[in-house]
């Protein structure tokens, strides 16, 4: 087990992607060190640690940083595999399938058109957010969880973004449950695990947030 000088995450209170680290660590019982990061002034730590994209999360073992939130999420995973529960699933079809879920969160589930836009724009990202999130509502189908009965890699991957829900709703006029009512209660089962429901934000603050950067943009 790290002790929490031999781990630290440099994350932002309001990343998705900050989260995902944080339940994954709280699902394999490991303690860390927490560095909250100004993302408008940037850490010296931060800069050095993530030269490349200068972005949080980084989780810092041993002094060695690992960054983008899915490979930290594996590198999790592979490092504590002998703390349950596993992440990934053991079975290469498997764990095949909730990396591609992952990525496809990662490359199509976008929600910042819906409060960026208005009218006829913003109908139309609204309809395209549902549609995303039908499609991930069909891969759920009658199973607990993504990729079957376990919690993990791909749920982990997707249920930050829950908590954004709230914000959507209010700015786009949405009712998210009404148009995909197995998702939310995939929602409501990912929050009744300790590790997800003390590592996600608010969902009223971060409606806050989001008005506060909808200002900021003139929106």
């Amino acid at each position: 087990m790290a002790s929490s000088n031999d781990l630290v995450l440099l994350n932002f209170w309001a990343s998705p992607f900050g989260e995902r680290v944080k339940i994954a660590l709280a699902e394999k019982g490991v303690h860390y060190d927490y560095k909250e990061e100004n993302l408008a002034d940037k850490s010296p730590l931060l800069l050095q640690m993530n030269p490349v994209h200068k972005k949080v999360p980084v989780l810092i073992h041993h002094d060695k940083p690992i960054f983008e939130s899915n490979i930290i999420v594996q590198y999790i995973d592979e490092t504590w595999q002998n703390e349950d529960p596993p992440l990934l699933p053991s079975d290469p079809y498997l764990k095949a399938q909730a990396r591609f879920w992952a990525d496809y969160v990662d490359n199509n589930v976008r929600f910042s058109a819906i409060w960026r836009t208005k009218g006829e724009e913003q109908e139309r990202a609204k309809k395209e957010f549902i549609d995303l999130l039908k499609v991930l509502e069909e891969q759920l189908g009658e199973k607990p969880y993504l990729i079957g009965e376990s919690f993990g890699y791909a749920d982990i991957a997707l249920i930050p973004l829950s908590c954004r829900f709230y914000a959507l709703e209010i700015i786009g006029k949405m009712n998210i449950e009404k148009e995909c009512p197995k998702l939310m209660e995939w929602v409501k089962r990912c929050m009744e695990r300790e590790s997800v429901s003390k590592s996600l934000p608010d969902p009223h603050k971060i409606y806050e947030y989001v008005l506060e950067r909808m200002k900021k943009l003139g929106n």
